[in-house]
Parts: structure tokens; C-alpha cells; sequence
């Protein structure tokens, strides 16, 4: 759903087909309040709608890169017109945009911080960098702590960091996989930006269909599962980047994608 609004927490903008959001409420340590949201969902509009937007690098101001929602907000009732994702879906969101989210981190990515970085695709992570759900010593519960972080960690490992409201460091998260890089602050957005030019060499609606295929897929039984797999790879074929990087093959040159 497109939304309307200026831009005060954060920051968008694109370079060729890499658009690129950036979190800039530092002094709250980018906590998202309900204004934040809504500029968030309209850059994920912007990613998902734009033709040629084929990729989304997502970093953050300051030393947090989210710290979560702003529990100190107060929002009047009336402003709740149901047009701005709850934090939930504002994930749910971002997972099933089939282009490809790497996420740049340089400090902890903590409750919906750590939702962000487990709904991308690439996680590159600096030393400074961490994982982690605190809501049990605040009293309350995670929603993206069980439903997404005790899935892309083992049980146990998962279970031993949020029941004691730890983080997961940097080395930990690339041990455990699910940060695909470590690097040091000055490298990190070259970092980011070495992963998403590898990503451009090859065909952009390829590239969506395995996402597209992944995401899916995720909850199915395997047969279902290849079947998806299957038709979204088939519908692939018939685009013109198939027949030219068949042809670019087959003349030992380098393909001229369009996303078409």
C-alpha cells in the first residue's frame, strides 16, 4: 500500500537498481515508533513496486541499529486508521517482497531490530553487532523471538539466549548461520555492497523466483514444495532474461539483463 509521507526517521534512496534504507532516529537508538513504521512500509512499497529497484540494502544511523519499539510512545487512539503495519506484518511484509534484502548492521539488532535482520535474505554483521530479544526483563513477551529466531537457530541455543534476555554476538551469529559475513565498521556498507553487485550479475527475476521459491516453500511438505518450485522456475523460462542469458552462453559474452 502506497503511503504519503515525509521522511524524519529515515532516509531512502536508490543508485541504479540498489535502493537503500537507512534507520536515522539515533537519539532514541532508532526505536520504531509509529511515524518510523509508516516511512519503512513506504520504502518497502517503493522496493516492491519500483521496476527497476532489484535489490534493497538496509543500514542504520548511530550505535544501534534498532533497538526495537519505542515503548515510551504514546498514540492516540483516533491516529489508528489501520493504513500502518503493526511491527508483525511490517516483517511479514518484507519477507514476501521477492527482491532481496541485505541488512547492514553496526550495533544489536534487538526485538523488532532482530525481526528486520532475520526478514532479510544477507546479514552482514560488524564486531559491534548483535542479536538479541530483552523483552523478558522488561516483563513482556517477543513475537519475532519465537516465530523467527527459534527457527534459524538450534532450539536449544535459541531457548538458552531468550529465556535469559542475552544477545547473540556477532561471531555467534555467523557460527550459528545466520549472519553470512563479519566485518569491521569502516567496511561495512563496501561489504554490503560487494554482496549486492554479486547479486546483480545474474537475471533479477531468477534471482526473485528462488526467493520467491524459498519463501513459499519454507512450511511445506517437500512434494508441494518442489511443485511451487517447479512452476515458479517454469514461468521463469518464458521471460526474455532467459532466452538472453541463453544466448549470452551460447556467444561467450556477458548477459544485458532487464527484468523482463
Amino acid at each position: 500500500m502506497r503511503l504519503d509521507t515525509p521522511r524524519r526517521f529515515t532516509r531512502f534512496a536508490t543508485e541504479g537498481h540498489v535502493a537503500r534504507l537507512t534507520l536515522a532516529r539515533p537519539d532514541k537508538k532508532n526505536a520504531l515508533n509509529r511515524q518510523m513504521r509508516k516511512e519503512v512500509q513506504a520504502a518497502f512499497y517503493e522496493v516492491e513496486s519500483t521496476r527497476d529497484i532489484w535489490l534493497c540494502i538496509i543500514d542504520a544511523e548511530g550505535d544501534v541499529f534498532c533497538s526495537g519499539k519505542d515503548l515510551l510512545e504514546k498514540v492516540d487512539p483516533q491516529t489508528e486508521d489501520g493504513l500502518v503495519l503493526s511491527n508483525d506484518d511490517l516483517f511479514l511484509y518484507q519477507r514476501h517482497i521477492y527482491k532481496p534484502f541485505i541488512l547492514a548492521a553496526d550495533g544489536p539488532c534487538l526485538a523488532q531490530g532482530a525481526g528486520f535482520a532475520l526478514s532479510s535474505d544477507i546479514l552482514i554483521m560488524t564486531e559491534n553487532a548483535s542479536i538479541g530479544w530483552p523483552q523478558v526483563r522488561r516483563g513482556i513477551s517477543t513475537v519475532s523471538g519465537p516465530s523467527q529466531g527459534l527457527h534459524a537457530l538450534p532450539w536449544q541455543m535459541g531457548m538458552g539466549f531468550m529465556l535469559r534476555g542475552k544477545f547473540i554476538s556477532a561471531q555467534d551469529a555467523y557460527r550459528f548461520g545466520i549472519c553470512n559475513e563479519v566485518t569491521t565498521r569502516e567496511d561495512l556498507l563496501p561489504c554490503a555492497d560487494r554482496w549486492a553487485a554479486e547479486i546483480l550479475e545474474n537475471a533479477p527475476l531468477a534471482v526473485q523466483a528462488v526467493k520467491e521459491a524459498g519463501r513459499r516453500g519454507q512450511e511445506l511438505a517437500i512434494e508441494p514444495r518442489m511443485r511451487l518450485a517447479r512452476d515458479i522456475a517454469d514461468r521463469v523460462l518464458l521471460t526474455e532474461d532467459a532466452k538472453e542469458g541463453i544466448a549470452a552462453f551460447r556467444e561467450k559474452r556477458r548477459p544485458a539483463w532487464k527484468a523482463r
